[in-house]
Order: structure tokens, then C-alpha cells, then sequence
């Protein structure tokens, strides 16, 4: 795993060797012309706050995500990271809303190239919470001559979206092939990313993240205030810990907030 990490990083430090260098008044650059002929989507207000996308809400809201990404950017910059999972020990934690508004806090950066994937293959879920019922069948792009440009599109001018459609059979197979690590590859040298984030399958009851995890860097684990314990959170980092480094542990749909501070979001 370490080697596979050290040649990708000097396949993204070539590929940014030979990219145009472009001011605000010059051209685009080849990298930044495909970007920005991904077809774009619009996430309404409306949807935002019905699928609790609450990283485009206001600072309100999206201060937790906003310290998440801060502290995953600070995190993986300094290890030379680019591709982050999202999992958890049990179903029902909300790792896949928590992937979408970790991309949404990344994006309002600004500075940062972001790809999204949906690789939850049994059973996908980004493409609800942006009710995009156009999303293709992502299994085509783990195959060899795929295009990104034909299964993702665009929010804002640096994030793409590759959500699902319907459910694959043979996932893990399908994830530890030599297809989809080729196509990874392949489309992390060709599209420069800065992040990539994969919203994958919670750790029990399936076997997908066992071969997938030797090709991403690290992972975030979301466990369920009230619904995982602490002897699954346990399993659930030591098992992922074998597989790939741990970036953090995310406790999510907490009822309580925590008050002891003497202020919360609303004092920014």
C-alpha cells in the first residue's frame, strides 16, 4: 500500500509539472476547460435543508463540517494524501450525507479540486439525497476506456459528482479488480484532484471494503449516537486500521449538543 501511495503522489506531481500555469485574465487550462464542461447541477435551498446538507446552509450549520474539512485538509495535506473513504461500523450512521457535505465544505474553499464517488455499490445513496434521478450506472466507469465526464457532474466550478443508480451485483469483485484500480488511477492523473472522497459500505455484513481499502489513503469512520457502541466502534477502527490509516472518528446524529463551552456557532 505504501508504494502503490508514493507512486501515485509522483504521478500527480508530473501531471501538475506539465499543467498550463494560467492568471485570472489568461486561458483556461486543458484540466480546467474538462472541469468546466462537466454539465452542471443546482442544489436548491429547498433540497439542501430537506436532505440536511447543511454545508451550504449558513455558518450555523455548517461549523461542524467546516471544522471537519479543515482538520481532513490539514490532515492529509501533511501526509501527502488525496483519497479519503467515508465508512462506518453499522447501517443507518449517515456516513453518505456525511460524505456529500464534506465535499460541499471542501468546494466553498475554493482552492481545491474535489471528486465524489458513490461506492456504496450495494446500496447507493448520494444520487437520492441530490434527487438526480438522470445518475448513471457507475459501473461503467470502473471499466476500461470509461470517461469521467460521462458518469460525473459538477457543483460550483471544482466538484464533481459521481453518484449511482441502481445497485451492483458483485461489488466487492468489482472493487478489487485491476479495472477499477486502473480507472482510479487513470482518472486521478487525468482530472488532477485534490481530494477524492468514496461514500463506501459500512464495515459489517459485507466484504467490499476489504479489497478497496488498499487503494484509498485513509478513512473516516461515522459512528450513530444511540444506535452503534462502543464495541463496534472498536471492531470497526481496528479492522480499518489493517486496511488503511484511520483519519478520524466521526460521532453523528447527536441530539445533545455539548454546552460546557462558553459559546457554539452562533458566537461566529
Amino acid at each position: 500500500m505504501t508504494k502503490a501511495r508514493a507512486e501515485r503522489k509522483l504521478a500527480r506531481e508530473a501531471g501538475a509539472k506539465t499543467q498550463v500555469t494560467t492568471s485570472a485574465e489568461g486561458p483556461l487550462s486543458q484540466v480546467d476547460q474538462e472541469w468546466q464542461a462537466l454539465p452542471g447541477i443546482e442544489i436548491p435551498p429547498r433540497l439542501a435543508r430537506r436532505k440536511r446538507l447543511n454545508a451550504l446552509l449558513g455558518p450555523e450549520f455548517s461549523t461542524p463540517y467546516d471544522i471537519l474539512r479543515s482538520r481532513t485538509v490539514r490532515q492529509m495535506k501533511e501526509a501527502g494524501w488525496t483519497r479519503v473513504a467515508v465508512t462506518s461500523p453499522n447501517t443507518k450512521c449517515g456516513k453518505s450525507t456525511i460524505s456529500m457535505n464534506l465535499a460541499l465544505s471542501l468546494a466553498r474553499y475554493g482552492q481545491f479540486r474535489i471528486i465524489l464517488m458513490d461506492f456504496d455499490l450495494r446500496r447507493p445513496a448520494l444520487a437520492k439525497i441530490l434527487d438526480y434521478r438522470a445518475a448513471p450506472d457507475i459501473e461503467g466507469l470502473l471499466h476500461p476506456g470509461s470517461r469521467l465526464s460521462d458518469y460525473a457532474v459538477r457543483y460550483g466550478p471544482n466538484l464533481a459528482i459521481c453518484a449511482n443508480r441502481v445497485a451492483v451485483r458483485h461489488s466487492a469483485e468489482l472493487l478489487l479488480s485491476h479495472d477499477t484500480e486502473a480507472s482510479l488511477d487513470r482518472i486521478e492523473a487525468e482530472w488532477q484532484p485534490d481530494i477524492m472522497i468514496f461514500d463506501t459500505p459500512p464495515m459489517q455484513g459485507n466484504d467490499d471494503n476489504l479489497g478497496f481499502f488498499g487503494r484509498i489513503d485513509c478513512a473516516l469512520i461515522v459512528a450513530a449516537a444511540g444506535s452503534t457502541t462502543i464495541e463496534q466502534v472498536d471492531r470497526c477502527e481496528r479492522e480499518v486500521g489493517k486496511l488503511t490509516n484511520v483519519l478520524g472518528t466521526i460521532l453523528n446524529k447527536c441530539r445533545f449538543p455539548d454546552t460546557s463551552a462558553d459559546y457554539d456557532a452562533a458566537y461566529y
